[in-house]
């Protein structure tokens, strides 16, 4: 790394990372690209997230501790403490494949007019194993402006973009609750061209604790809410309310977990036609959670034919689009 200002920073949230985090930071510090700093913020954790941060003695990394905040204000501190002109995104539990920042910032000095550029990513479960890779539909600036940002364009964790773009647009916003990304992207386009590179630069992991619950489980009320706030670029003091008391009455352990095998039964059928594997994981949603309707129904599309669930992935697609 030059010894000037570093061009990009990694900002990296940390939440009781312990299990991942050691595989999360040295993905970074193996980048290709070295004129970056690694900016780690320990938002109170309560395992020994802290001790294995303090273990690094590599100069790239700027390390913050501070008492629980939650990850939109953490990730606010962050561009704020960012000496980068951009911000590359990241999460404590996920990995970089070695050339992702130079392939971004390839891609951003060569066309300045572009403030952000997202990949597509592989997925796996919190052991590691192999899931899908994500592919877009929508990879080009006009494709995604035109599209009206009614389905979220980015993954969260692949982006770089610029910092005084996310300034002008506001930051994250405390009120998008769990869609802050998402609320962020249909802002940040406002002030320049966006794009996801044709393929995957980093490796996302799910798991029962940090994993996002599929929109569908949050049922039709959130989606209705999203959607709105989306569209009107920020979210109500009513709406927040109304989302405060559905994510007060989703966000427990079993519902959680309950979550996560219903979105690997889901990968496991859609993605990798893996039908055991797929009502493996279902059962267990099933289980914990019997009131859940999907889980039921993708169980049952598990023992038709590959062409028919396959022809049905396809419409259900088409209709997200």
């Amino acid at each position: 790394m030059n010894n000037n200002t570093p061009l990009v920073t990694v900002l990296m949230p940390a939440y009781n990372a312990e299990p991942y985090i050691n595989a999360s930071v040295d993905s970074v510090l193996n980048q290709t690209y070295k004129d970056f700093e690694l900016l780690i913020i320990n938002d109170g954790s309560k395992d020994k997230t802290r001790e294995i941060l303090e273990s690094y003695s590599d100069s790239r990394i700027k390390l913050v501790h501070q008492e629980n905040m939650g990850l939109v204000k953490t990730l606010n501190k962050g561009i704020e403490l960012a000496s980068g002109k951009y911000i590359a995104r990241f999460d404590a539990d996920d990995i970089c494949y070695p050339e992702r920042l130079q392939k971004q910032m390839d891609f951003l000095t060569k066309n300045p007019d572009y403030i952000l550029v997202g990949s597509e990513a592989d997925y796996t479960d919190e052991y590691d194993n192999f899931i899908f890779t994500y592919r877009f539909s929508l990879y080009e600036n006009d494709d995604i402006q035109s599209a009206g940002f009614k389905q979220c364009p980015f993954i969260h964790s692949s982006v770089t973009l610029s910092k005084d773009a996310i300034i002008k647009a506001g930051k994250y916003s405390e009120k998008a609750i769990t869609f802050e990304d998402h609320l962020l992207w249909s802002r940040i386009a406002e002030y320049g061209k966006v794009k996801n590179l044709h393929e995957p630069l980093i490796r996302v992991r799910f798991n029962p604790d940090s994993v996002t619950i599929d929109e569908k489980w949050r049922g039709r009320e959130f989606i209705d809410l999203k959607q709105r706030s989306i569209k009107n670029g920020e979210v109500s003091d009513e709406d927040l309310k109304l989302l405060k008391t559905i994510l007060a009455n989703q966000n427990f352990t079993e519902y959680k977990k309950a979550s996560y095998h219903g979105m690997l039964g889901k990968k496991f059928l859609w993605n990798q036609h893996n039908p055991k594997k797929a009502r493996q994981h279902l059962r267990v949603a099933m289980k914990m959670m019997p009131g859940k309707l999907e889980p039921y129904l993708l169980y049952i599309l598990s023992y038709m034919p590959a062409s028919l669930v396959k022809q049905l992935y396809k419409f259900a697609k088409s209709k997200q689009s």
